[in-house]
């Protein structure tokens, strides 16, 4: 009984990852095809409209906003819309949260250059981290110099993490892309890399 709960647990974090990404981008395009196509029918005749014209005119906001925002006038209007969210309560802690969510993401292959661990003082145990920072022209006297170099380290589970200053010598790097650290440490070292689907990396522990 023991290898049969192994082999369907196996079973179902392999299909798990796809059916809960289908399932979002299921309800994401069948709420904007709700909400906007309500929109769409009442600016056309119904015999004009079609199926898909409000995930259509979703994408086209999102581009127009997009465009909007890099106009001086427009990003500085909408900065002030977005401290108004954050003062209210409630919509503050959602609105926080989704906000560093999307910008951690954005973020993950631009946040540095090269990964790294970096050893914990008096102990054996290293902290995984991305390079930030090489040079410190332009940045605060006293932050670094030529042998120092800023080390992001991401806290598992959570948005957010520490930048720590280390000197370059003590650093060792790691064969792996900022992506792949990155998802990593997020996930406390749970995940594994996109060129090691989950199915493999299943097949590969049920050999050992």
């Amino acid at each position: 009984m023991r290898r049969i709960g192994d082999i369907f647990l196996k079973g179902l974090l392999a299909v798990l990852p796809a059916a809960v990404t289908l399932y979002l981008l299921y309800w994401l395009i069948a709420t904007a095809e709700r909400g906007l196509g309500s929109l769409v029918r009442l600016l056309i005749p119904d015999a004009w409209y079609h199926p898909g014209m409000g995930v259509a005119l979703a994408l086209l906001a999102i581009f127009a906003l997009g465009v909007l925002l890099k106009f001086y006038l427009l990003r500085r209007l909408w900065e002030w819309f977005e401290r108004v969210l954050l003062r209210l309560p409630v919509v503050k802690t959602i609105y926080g949260a989704v906000q560093d969510l999307t910008s951690f993401v954005s973020q993950a292959e631009e946040i540095g250059d090269q990964v790294v661990t970096v050893p914990l003082p008096g102990s054996d145990y290293r902290v995984l981290g991305v390079v930030t920072r090489r040079h410190w022209e332009g940045v605060a006297e006293g932050l670094g110099d030529g042998h120092t170099i800023a080390v992001y380290t991401p806290m598992s589970y959570q948005v957010g993490g520490y930048t720590l200053l280390v000197p370059a010598s003590v650093v060792e790097p790691v064969d792996m892309s900022v992506e792949d650290a990155m998802r990593f440490a997020v996930t406390a070292g749970m995940s594994t890399s996109k060129s090691a689907p989950l199915a493999e990396a299943s097949a590969a522990g049920g050999d050992d």
